[in-house]
């Protein structure tokens, strides 16, 4: 059974900088496709980024690219969300998924998913 636990969020000002950190337990990390994704209130969870099991491709929303940083470490069995040059609407609930094969950007795509972090950036 996949376990997916998510750290590191909180409360910072715009401007400023977090990571975010996905902690993966049960069958082997280095098989699954890696996503981020987020959910502000009242609004669709979005697709945030990804990157494939090898850390080969990765891939951006439209809304973070160049701010945000999605790496891996297979070997700790984690997945990591550089968050820089934070706004406002990057408030968020962030969750990190698994995913075994589809489109990086589908949460259908997801077999399994974390409790989810809440970040949360003043103006």
């Amino acid at each position: 059974q996949v376990q997916l636990v998510e750290s590191g969020g909180g409360l910072v000002q715009a401007g400023g900088s977090l990571r975010l950190s996905c902690a993966h337990s049960g069958p082997t990390f280095s098989v699954f496709n890696m996503g981020w994704f987020r959910q502000a209130p009242g609004e669709e969870r979005e697709f945030v980024a990804f990157i494939r099991s090898s850390g080969s491709t990765i891939y951006y929303g439209n809304a973070v690219k160049g701010r945000f940083t999605i790496s891996r470490d297979n070997a700790k069995n984690t997945v990591y969300l550089q968050m820089n040059s934070l706004k406002p609407e990057d408030t968020a609930v962030y969750y990190c998924a698994a995913s075994y094969y589809g489109s990086y950007y589908s949460q259908g795509s997801y077999d399994y998913w974390g409790q989810g972090t809440q970040v949360t950036v003043s103006s």
